[in-house]
């Protein structure tokens, strides 16, 4: 799912509320309640939310990155040490 099939809504929240309403999602499912109609639904909007978190996470990992150029000029990234 390409970052621009994501609603609206889905890309103005948070991680930590769409992780949120991605586990309610899952509660959901897994409970086995409710019409199939509103399972399809739910899951194509679980799989919206979980594109959304992904994208955050990788967003977060990018900003703490540390890009390293090496001797001879390759440019590479390394985790950040952001314990010391």
């Amino acid at each position: 799912m390409a970052d621009d099939k994501i609603p609206a809504d889905i890309k103005k929240m948070s991680f930590e509320d769409a992780l949120a309403e991605l586990e309610d999602i899952v509660r959901e499912l897994e409970s086995g309640r409710g019409a199939l109609e509103d399972a399809i639904n739910a899951y194509a909007r679980g799989a919206a939310l979980k594109k959304h978190c992904e994208n955050k996470l990788n967003d977060a990992q990018a900003r703490i990155d540390k890009i390293v150029v090496d001797a001879s000029g390759k440019v590479s990234t390394e985790p950040a040490d952001l314990d010391g």
